[in-house]
């Protein structure tokens, strides 16, 4: 068998610590092809996003049955929606790959491990549904099996199953590797390189939370600043601008004390500090440095220790950072059976104190650092009580003056080795009314009124990136964690960087106008709610435009003319 010719296919990923939808990348097709690269430096690695087979169609299968060896990376085990990419589906694995019947054929990824998730709401699909497709299903570490496979250059000396103890392989992988981002379609443009920290939930020893796939992964194992900063240099020396260092469930708890031993481990910042002074050093012309998750726990259980850490990534991050808090549910009963992270009162508590170091506004129009809030329905000892709690619980978020960056509510998806596995989706089928209510109930009251805290009106949100025309409008994003979506009411070139000003807001994203405004070329209808707009003023431009002079808006728009030029 030859193991010359290689296609990574990326059918993304999206779990609890780590994603792999566009515009990011993740960390499965890097490791894997570094892993490749180590055992045959000779070997030739096509890579392909889903999306990119769906626009090529008939070529892509033709281009795949020329290869010796097609490596699938798939899985979604946290229910998501996407402007960036579709992540591939249960039907496309199934019928793809009846098609593509000449290389050897390999399942990598959370789909292999855990199974691949449909939707929220819903239970997954298990791996050995679609194992007729294919001849290898990866339960272990992709990465670690691929080396073993191209090393060996044989099917019968690998076991799928093997997983990594350390990271020494993994970390030349992850270097090795680094120039597989040069075949992504957002490669120059937007693309975020996601960046792995270390694997396993300190909570591991008491279980982890019901629903969780990351305590599976066992005790903590993290990687070393040196290494971290190894890759990054190598993706930044390729022209990688923007990282997430998101790969992890705490960031909060990297290198803590009493991993292993404690259910909140006492955080280092000491060491958090090391590790963004490493990556800030290894890129020094990155636009973008954020961070991802954060347990609330260990905020509520070590509060100085986590102000200092606070304070260390508002010192080397950039501006419009999150920190993404799983509370889940601030419902004691259901917190208590699903072995959940926090009580109401430590959640609050971890949101002040992220308020408290990172509320100050940056150079881009956002706060420095804010916490996002991911809710889970369909959990154990759910009633419709529970929907109260989480509606009342943020409503005081709200009436106490804090900012939340966004709020999640996710309906659970159940995969094996859970408590949720036997549970599945009977809860969630149960108070589907219920949930349906809360939600319109939650965008309205809450989301809302903290869009229009987070970001007033007006508020000049710099470098926006346009992404998608979708019925006559662009739809942008700045780049970086959760980004706020900005819809801008007619079509401009796509994949430019631009900076918009704020005009209006709706549940989950804002209406604004590339600033400053244009005012002999934008279209009326577009300036209604405009800066010094009022129904007059839109009348008067209607007759006076073209303006010839910064003057003539200053007599007519007065302190507003600051946002327009002629």
């Amino acid at each position: 068998m030859k193991f010359e010719k290689v296609m990574i296919l990326d059918g993304y990923t999206d779990e609890p610590a780590g994603l792999g939808v566009p515009p990011y990348i993740g960390v499965y097709p890097r490791y894997i092809a570094g892993a490749i690269w180590c055992a045959n430096k000779d070997a030739s690695i096509t890579y392909v996003t889903v999306d990119s087979a769906r626009e090529m169609e008939e070529k892509f299968f033709k281009l795949a049955n020329s290869m010796d060896v097609i490596i699938i990376v798939a899985g979604v085990t946290v229910p998501g929606k996407y402007l960036g990419g579709n992540p591939i589906t249960i039907a496309e694995l199934n019928n793809w790959f009846k098609i593509i019947d000449k290389p050897l054929k390999i399942l990598a990824g959370p789909a292999a491990r855990f199974g691949i998730g449909i939707r929220g709401g819903k239970v997954a699909e298990l791996p050995w549904k679609m194992r007729e497709n294919f001849d290898i299903i990866i339960k272990g570490d992709p990465e670690i099996v691929v080396y073993r496979l191209f090393k060996e250059r044989s099917v019968e000396f690998i076991e799928p199953d093997e997983k990594r103890e350390d990271y020494v392989l993994t970390n030349e992988f992850s270097v090795k590797g680094a120039r597989i981002v040069e075949m992504h379609p957002n490669h120059g443009k937007n693309l975020i390189a996601e960046i792995e920290t270390y694997r396993g939930c300190p909570r591991f020893i008491t279980g982890g939370c019901s629903f969780c796939t990351e305590p599976l992964y066992g005790e903590p194992v993290f990687r070393d600043q040196r290494d971290i900063a190894r890759e990054v240099e190598a993706l930044h020396r390729i022209g990688v601008k923007f990282f997430r260092l998101g790969r992890q469930p705490d960031i909060f708890a990297y290198k803590a004390v009493g991993v292993g031993e404690e259910e909140f481990p006492k955080p280092s910042p000491i060491e958090v500090e090391k590790l963004f002074k490493s990556v800030v050093s290894a890129a020094p012309e990155l636009e973008v440095l954020h961070i991802d998750n954060v347990n609330p726990g260990t905020i509520a259980h070590h509060p100085e220790e986590s102000r200092e850490i606070a304070k260390i990534i508002v010192k080397y991050h950039t501006p419009g950072d999150v920190a993404a808090m799983g509370v889940e549910s601030a419902d004691p009963v259901v917190i208590k059976k699903n072995n959940l992270k926090a009580s109401p009162e430590e959640s609050y508590l971890a949101i002040k104190i992220v308020n408290e170091v990172g509320s100050v506004r940056g150079w881009n129009g956002l706060p420095h650092l804010l916490p996002g809030v991911n809710f889970v329905y369909g959990l154990i000892g759910e009633t419709k009580e529970t929907y109260k709690l989480n509606y009342e619980f943020m409503k005081r978020v709200l009436d106490s003056g804090l900012m939340v960056r966004r709020i999640n509510i996710r309906k659970v998806m159940a995969f094996p080795g859970t408590p949720m596995w036997r549970i599945g989706d009977r809860i969630i089928r149960k108070h589907k009314r219920v949930y349906d209510k809360y939600l319109k109930l939650v965008r309205a009251r809450i989301d809302l009124p903290m869009l229009r805290r987070v970001v007033p009106k007006y508020t000049v949100l710099r470098r926006v990136y346009t992404e998608k025309i979708i019925d006559d409008r662009t739809y942008s994003r700045q780049i970086g964690s959760y980004p706020i979506m900005v819809v801008i009411p007619f079509t401009m070139d796509v994949g430019k960087f631009i900076d918009v000003v704020v005009t209006e807001h709706s549940h989950r994203s804002v209406m604004g106008l590339p600033y400053p405004i244009k005012i002999n070329e934008t279209p009326i209808r577009a300036l209604k709610s405009a800066p010094g707009i009022t129904k007059s003023v839109a009348r008067k431009i209607t007759l006076k435009r073209p303006f010839r002079s910064v003057a003539e808006l200053r007599e007519l728009l007065g302190e507003y003319s600051k946002y327009y030029e002629v």
